[in-house]
């Protein structure tokens, strides 16, 4: 479904990637694992169309979408839910929710919002709450069904348990697993590099713009190289994560 070849790209001036390759099969729930400051969120933005090429292709569905606009590109079914959600916290959550719908432009969609409420029953309670009052967990929630309801073909997710405890980190993997189960592609960006490489079936890992690893997740998850130099740093930042508060989960 997405064929990235000979990516580079960076900002003003500096380049960041350095002649990235990475492919999403359809179907597939796939994860760029790396440190902090690899390029990994660089490389969701250049997918996106929010921010430019050097050279090198992104292709989807075979069609070459390198260089169009980010708002043709999430019409044709390519989504984003970004780093830090970026909801809209003045609105409702059934506002926000609506919004995702502007996504669609003629396409039908996928989800819809009994769909999302299932998924994440949370939203349904708390419709007619102020989004910007929701725990950092819940706001993930609203982040991803917001994505949901623009009818995503294929989903990209930035560090979506960043910030969360480690049992709602939990319960936003395990929905994005059920989403993949039920047929939808996605492309994982995840600083929790364990619990990424448990969640998917296919993984690169990016270390200074470069992919320097790739293959199955669960070979990948026994690699020594891997494990040496970043399943232990990532042990240690799901220790060191930021704790929601348990009552988030009522």
């Amino acid at each position: 479904m997405l064929e990235i070849s000979g990516l580079h790209a960076g900002y003003s001036g500096n380049e960041v990637l350095h002649g990235v390759s990475v492919t999403v099969a359809r179907g597939d729930m796939v994860a760029i694992i790396g440190p902090n400051g690899a390029g990994k969120s660089t490389l969701l933005n250049c997918i996106s169309g929010l921010l430019g090429v050097t050279s090198g292709t992104i292709r989807l569905d075979g069609h070459d979408i390198t260089g169009e606009a980010a708002f043709r590109i999430s019409r044709s079914g390519l989504l984003q839910v970004p780093e830090g959600r970026q909801i809209l916290g003045d609105l409702s959550v059934l506002e926000n929710l609506q919004l995702g719908v502007t996504a669609l432009h003629h396409r039908k969609p996928t989800h819809d919002l009994r769909r999302v409420y299932t998924l994440f029953p949370i939203l349904e309670e708390r419709s007619q709450q102020r989004a910007g009052s929701l725990s950092g967990g819940q706001q993930q929630m609203l982040a991803i069904g917001r994505a949901l309801m623009g009818g995503p073909r294929l989903l990209l997710l930035d560090e979506p348990s960043l910030g969360l405890s480690p049992l709602l980190a939990k319960v936003v993997l395990n929905a994005l697993r059920e989403l993949n189960r039920e047929g939808l592609t996605i492309l994982l960006v995840e600083q929790n590099a364990r619990a990424a490489l448990r969640a998917t079936q296919q993984a690169f890992v990016l270390e200074q713009g470069r992919i320097v690893h790739q293959g199955p997740s669960e070979a990948l998850a026994r690699d020594p190289d891997v494990i040496a130099h970043y399943l232990g740093q990532a042990s240690a930042s799901d220790k060191a994560a930021n704790q929601d508060s348990a009552k988030s989960m009522a």
